[in-house]
C-alpha cells in the first residue's frame, strides 16, 4: 500500500496510539502552558479569537482606552494572528494530542487561510454566515464535537482534558457535564472576552493577553499568506 493511502486515524485511535507510547511527546515550540498526563482535545473559536484580538489592537493604536471601550464602541483594529504560534499555545510542548480542531465562518471566502490552519496543526470546520451575518452553527459545533469527543475518546482515568480557545457562557453547560464525568478543561481566552462563571467554571484558565505580541503577525500579512514562523 501506498503510505499516502494509508487512513487517517481518528481522535480515538490516535488517543488510544498515543497513550500506548509512553515516549511519544508532540514536539512543537516553547509555551508558558503546561503540559500534563493524559491526552489532550483542543478546541478553537477562530472567529471570537480573531475579533477580540482586533479589540486590543485598536487599543494598542490608541483608538479605544482599553479592550471594554472596544468592545461597547465596538471598535476593532486591522490584526491577524499565526495559527502556528496559537497551536504551540493551546498544545504545550511535550502534551500528546488527540485532536486539535479550529471552527470557524466564511467570510473568508476563500480556503487559503483555513489550508494554513491545517498546515498549522489544525483539523478545520468551516460554516457560512447566516444573512445576518451571524454565527449560529460555530458554537454549537464546538460543544457538539465537545462532547462527543468526551464520550467516545475521552478517558478520565488516563488524566484527559478538554482546552476549550473560546469565552462564551453558552459552553458552560457542556463543560459541567463532562466535569461530572471526572475529565478536566482548561479555558484559553482573552481575559476582557471571558464569561466570568467561565472562567470560574474551568479547572483552568489561562490568558491569551500575555501572548498578544507573539500571537501577532506582521502589518500587512494575513494568517494566509505568511510563511510558516520559525519554532
Amino acid at each position: 500500500m501506498d503510505p499516502n493511502d494509508r487512513p487517517t486515524p481518528n481522535p480515538g485511535q490516535l488517543a488510544q496510539l498515543l497513550a500506548a507510547r509512553a515516549g511519544s511527546t508532540q514536539v512543537r515550540g516553547a509555551s508558558s502552558v503546561a503540559a500534563f498526563e493524559g491526552v489532550l482535545f483542543a478546541y478553537v473559536d477562530n472567529s471570537n479569537v480573531w475579533i477580540e484580538g482586533q479589540r486590543i489592537q485598536a487599543v494598542r493604536q490608541g483608538l479605544a482606552r482599553d479592550p471594554y471601550d472596544a468592545m461597547n464602541r465596538r471598535v476593532r483594529a486591522p490584526w491577524s494572528y499565526d495559527f502556528g504560534r496559537l497551536y504551540e499555545l493551546v498544545c504545550p510542548l511535550g502534551t500528546r494530542v488527540g485532536r486539535s480542531i479550529l471552527v470557524g465562518s466564511r467570510p473568508p471566502p476563500n480556503d487559503s487561510v483555513w489550508e494554513r490552519a491545517r498546515c498549522e496543526g489544525f483539523e478545520v470546520e468551516v460554516f457560512s454566515r447566516n444573512v445576518a451575518n451571524k454565527e449560529k452553527q460555530v458554537d454549537s459545533s464546538i460543544v457538539t464535537t465537545m462532547l462527543d469527543d468526551s464520550h467516545e475518546h475521552m478517558e478520565s482515568d488516563r488524566g484527559d482534558m478538554a482546552v476549550l480557545v473560546a469565552g462564551d457562557g453558552d459552553y458552560i453547560p457542556g463543560m459541567r457535564s463532562m466535569q461530572r464525568r471526572g475529565l478536566r478543561v482548561r479555558v484559553v481566552f482573552w481575559k476582557h472576552a471571558t464569561s466570568r462563571e467561565l472562567r470560574d467554571t474551568a479547572d483552568e484558565f489561562v490568558e491569551l493577553d500575555p501572548h498578544f505580541d507573539r500571537l501577532t503577525l506582521p502589518h500587512g500579512h494575513d494568517s494566509a499568506a505568511w510563511p510558516r514562523q520559525a519554532r
